[in-house]
């Protein structure tokens, strides 16, 4: 297994809707173990394939944070088909360093999935791993935690995203030299 360099916004990968996964071979059994390594290298709870530079619909979580391997699920091509109630809580992202923020997702989610041999499953989750399974499928719309803020709490993520994008240029600038 190997660890894999985490994006970061303004990485356009992180803004691109992934593509279904169709094939169910070693190379995406490797690179779901080298996301779960590196989910709790992180640390974190879930990690989405944009999160590594793979526009792929897949991603793994952990509400444990790595206390139970048994906890850990992957899910391939991932789709939401039930939500009820609300919940408010804060939420961060390994793509958008030192930011966090309250936000309302689904109290109660399912969805469908498929496992790495293509065996369709359906899974369900309240609370907290509701939350995560929520903020991972949106990673693979395109969609940021921060799109889901309103009001004054968007405000203040778009001030820390242009200060991202500030610090991405400078890197770049500096790469480049």
């Amino acid at each position: 297994m190997a660890l894999l360099p985490i994006r970061t916004y303004p990485d356009p990968v992180l803004r691109q809707r992934c593509a279904r996964i169709e094939s169910f071979d070693e190379a995406l059994r490797r690179l779901a173990a080298d996301m779960i390594e590196t989910m709790h290298v992180a640390p974190g709870v879930g990690l989405a394939a944009p999160q590594v530079g793979v526009p792929l619909r897949l991603t793994v979580v952990d509400p444990t944070g790595g206390k139970d391997a048994q906890a850990i699920r992957v899910l391939v091509n991932p789709q939401i088909v039930a939500s009820s109630g609300n919940q408010v809580d804060s939420e961060g992202c390994l793509s958008l360093p030192d930011f966090s923020d309250k936000v309302e997702r689904p109290e109660r989610v399912t969805l469908v999935a498929s496992d790495l041999e293509g065996r369709p499953f359906e899974l369900s989750g309240e609370g907290f791993l509701a939350r995560i399974l929520c903020h991972e499928v949106d990673h693979l719309d395109g969609v940021l935690f921060v799109d889901r803020l309103r009001g004054l709490r968007r405000e203040r993520a778009r001030r820390h995203l242009k200060r991202l994008l500030r610090k991405g240029e400078t890197a770049e600038c500096v790469a480049e030299s």
